[in-house]
């Protein structure tokens, strides 16, 4: 970076901290005595342990099932950014998007249902296509993935709800699912053994201000600040937390103000005492005050879109983290370097998370693509939330049962190189021959997951001469030949004809 960049940089950056201070919410000293006792805590072993949940977005969505394929969310901010919302992938997003006549879902909903018919009879229609859900189906689907927890969208930024809500909206009739859905999950995941979580936008609910923008800073503009959304997100979490006892809570895109909010998961951590929240409870109520004036919007969008084009993807718009949150969460990217703080990546099996019916395989990861980032996201201290997104009736797309299979079929085999694991001294090695290989380390030894297919033979694996090893086995074949050369150690894989995207030599 030049010497004129950096000084811009600087000056921006001091500037966005001077209105962050000046757009501050005070916390009170017993929010602040709350916090302090929050941060105490130990985040509980089992999310650590878990490595891999599936992540569930479905809604009126699902009716339409479009979103752009014009490339990711990252590219879309980089290439869109004044309009990025309207370029999207996802398809969660429709709502917004269809206000825009220059928009490609504007077109495709015209073309589709003709130019009056309202976003709002999607929810009517998912109402009736949810009697035809299995949730028993879903339950061994994802145990037989290999999930250890799964998280459903109780409520997107399009408002409706999944379940049978005491607090209904009070900008739309019956935007609500009659049959409980949140329940019914829940008890098809917990009767598997595996946990059971709930998203909740907390940030943005366009039943209460129409849309959210174009971008990020009308995004940030249009979060719902009133007192009558502030009571109604806090009645719902509260119904969440006394119905269904979840154990993770996972807020979107940010929360209203400090009022209730460290008093709410105070008591969410009494009720459910192995519970997690995620880092997105930021409180952005204050700045979105700011942001009414066109001014000042102006001048976040041109900041924002400047950061964003010296670094050219989603790190630019990280905001400030809550003072208090159990892990990171990140979107479509990936964990540069083993992380001290324990690091969530949630992802969509295609560029979005709905169900989008134009995907095609082209656009879905492929079984080699999906189980090496999951491998590399496991070395370095994180868990991978795996999204599906179902059709409006339930069922989930072929292609996304297929990866859900494939990656259970290898963790089958290889689980023990995942769960309950920690990074090693590092996270990444390579083969003699030019292999990658992630490390994992167990209470058993340290394991080398070659990202690649065994062939019989001789296979070196560089550097790793810290290691003390007495045997070598190949998980799911049994113990294999090896010695040392140096600070390489070589194991001979014998021959058989089990192929796959990778494999683990556990050096015990």
């Amino acid at each position: 970076m030049n010497a004129l960049r950096l000084v811009r940089v600087l000056f921006l950056s001091a500037m966005l901290a001077l209105t962050f201070c000046a757009c501050e919410d005070p916390l009170t000293p017993g929010q602040e005595q709350i916090i302090e006792e929050l941060n105490r805590r130990e985040v509980p072993a089992w999310f650590d342990a878990s490595k891999f949940g599936i992540f569930i977005h479905w809604g009126p969505y699902a009716i339409p099932a479009f979103a752009p394929l014009e490339g990711t969310i990252n590219d879309a901010l980089v290439n869109h950014f004044d309009d990025f919302t309207l370029h999207t992938p996802y398809v969660e997003w429709y709502w917004n998007a269809l206000q825009y006549r220059n928009s490609a879902t504007h077109a495709y909903h015209t073309s589709t249902y003709g130019s009056g018919y309202p976003y709002d009879n999607f929810g009517q229609l998912f109402r009736q296509e949810v009697e035809n859900w299995d949730p028993e189906a879903w339950g061994a689907l994802f145990q037989a993935a290999g999930a250890r927890y799964v998280v459903l969208v109780t409520k997107h930024h399009d408002g409706f709800l999944m379940w049978p809500s005491t607090h209904r909206n009070p900008n739309r009739t019956d935007w609500y699912s009659e049959r409980d859905i949140v329940g019914e999950l829940a008890e098809a995941v917990r009767s598997r053994g595996m946990r059971f979580g709930v998203y909740y936008s907390g940030g943005l609910d366009w039943t209460w201000n129409g849309r959210s923008g174009r971008n990020i800073v009308e995004m940030g503009a249009s979060i719902p600040i009133d007192d009558a959304y502030l009571d109604y997100a806090e009645a719902h979490y509260r119904e969440l937390i006394d119905r269904y006892a979840p154990s993770v809570l996972w807020n979107d895109i940010a929360y209203p103000f400090n009022r209730g909010l460290w008093e709410l998961q105070r008591d969410y951590y009494e009720a459910v005492p192995e519970g997690v929240v995620n880092d997105r409870f930021a409180v952005m109520g204050p700045i979105t005050r700011w942001l009414q004036f066109s001014s000042v919007r102006v001048f976040y969008h041109l900041l924002l879109k400047f950061l964003t084009g010296l670094s050219g993807d989603l790190s630019a718009l990280q905001g400030f983290p809550p003072p208090h949150a159990d892990f990171r969460t990140l979107e479509y990217q990936a964990i540069d370097g083993i992380v001290e703080e324990k690091v969530e990546v949630t992802r969509g099996m295609g560029l979005g998370f709905g169900y989008n019916r134009f995907e095609t395989d082209e656009q879905i990861l492929s079984e080699d693509e999906l189980i090496h980032s999951f491998v590399d996201i496991v070395s370095r201290n994180g868990n991978l939330l795996l999204n599906v997104g179902p059709k409006a009736n339930g069922d989930i797309p072929e292609i996304q049962v297929a990866r859900l299979n494939q990656i259970g079929d290898w963790l089958a085999v290889n689980g023990e190189a995942v769960y309950g694991t920690r990074p090693w001294n590092r996270a990444e090695g390579e083969t003699g021959s030019g292999h990658p290989v992630r490390f994992t380390e167990g209470e058993d030894g340290l394991f080398a997951i070659v990202l690649h297919g065994p062939a019989p033979g001789p296979v070196r694996l560089l550097d790793v001469g810290g290691a003390t090893v007495s045997s070598v086995e190949w998980l799911g074949h049994g113990s294999i030949p090896w010695q040392w050369d140096g600070p390489d150690l070589i194991a001979e894989l014998p021959e058989n004809e089990a192929g796959g995207v990778a494999y683990t030599l556990a050096l015990r």
